[in-house]
């Protein structure tokens, strides 16, 4: 049996007193419960968990550890790979946290992205400039025609402080507000359309497109948007619309062949023209959960799989 510990950011105990903190924990006690289910259904793993005093207790089966007293969540998760065969972690780009994370890991345990798929997808600047020059969909093309700009944190996560401009005066001075203030900022064109985001199985360059979801995002006082959710698996394998999103996904895969395991792509669907990438996500995203009974698979134990295979052939 693999050992394998698994962290969730905030119910492993980080960040417990960040203001977004109450809104993300929820998002993030679902992943963590949905991976551990998922590891302890593949019959391959025994599982140990981080949990905290305001994270409710973890699947029947398996183990939990927390932090000692004093101790950082970095160091914590240290010490625990040391003494496990794999971790699986879910934590936010912003501010380099997951990369924190891998680095302090370490490739030969981490189930997951490489360290540059990492660093580039935690800039949301970086990774649309990146995509743009492999000849992927962004925003970046639609500059001479949009209608609106979005200003959002550069590292961020989901739509944590993200909000739309109707004119580009007002979105620069946003910006230049928010790099005033020392915070890292990124303005881009918005693109009208549908907000999809799609959930991949990668290695090595490909990309197996799991499903397409939907995405909830209300646009609330001031241009500020609000993520409310996500509907997964909302396009059967059959619809045709599916066949340029996959070849879509195909396109990252190869543009960042770092990416490995379960992966999220945010993307905006216009009435006209191809869809763009928003940004993505080296890690779980909160569409994972229930996809696995939804398409009758183990994700998690396929990921495993995908990298034990690799590391073998390394």
């Amino acid at each position: 049996m693999m050992q394998v510990f698994v962290y969730e950011y905030l119910s492993g105990g980080g960040a417990v007193d960040d203001r977004d903190a109450g809104t993300l924990l929820p998002q993030g006690l679902a992943m963590r419960d949905a991976l551990v289910a998922d590891l302890l259904a593949s019959g391959h793993c025994d599982v140990t968990a981080a949990t905290c005093a305001h994270a409710g207790a973890l699947p029947a089966g398996a183990a939990e550890t927390a932090a000692r007293e004093g101790e950082t969540p970095l160091d914590f998760v240290a010490r625990l790979a040391a003494e496990h065969e794999a971790v699986w972690v879910i934590a936010p780009e912003t501010g380099g946290c997951l990369a924190d994370f891998e680095r302090v890991v370490g490739a030969p345990r981490w189930l997951g992205c490489d360290s540059h798929s990492i660093a580039t997808a935690s800039s949301k600047g970086a990774t649309l400039r990146h995509l743009a020059a492999h000849d992927v969909a962004t925003p970046l093309a639609h500059a001479e025609s949009a209608a609106a700009w979005v200003v959002k944190p550069d590292d961020g996560a989901g739509s944590v402080d993200t909000c739309v401009h109707s004119h580009l005066a007002a979105a620069q001075d946003d910006l230049a507000s928010r790099r005033g203030r020392g915070e890292s900022a990124w303005l881009e064109p918005w693109v009208e359309g549908q907000a999809l985001s799609l959930s991949l199985l990668c290695e090595l360059g490909r990309a197996e497109l799991l499903s397409v979801n939907r995405q909830h995002i209300r646009h609330g006082d001031g241009g500020a948007l609000r993520y409310e959710g996500v509907e997964i698996d909302v396009m059967p394998v059959l619809d045709p619309r599916r066949k340029p999103l996959a070849a879509l996904a195909a396109r990252v895969a190869a543009a960042m062949p770092g990416l490995r395991g379960f992966v999220g792509i945010d993307i905006v669907c216009p009435p006209r023209g191809e869809p763009v990438v928003i940004e993505i996500n080296p890690r779980l995203t909160c569409a994972f959960v229930g996809l696995s009974r939804r398409l009758g698979r183990c994700l998690a134990a396929e990921v495993l799989a995908l990298q034990r295979l690799e590391h073998a052939n390394a």
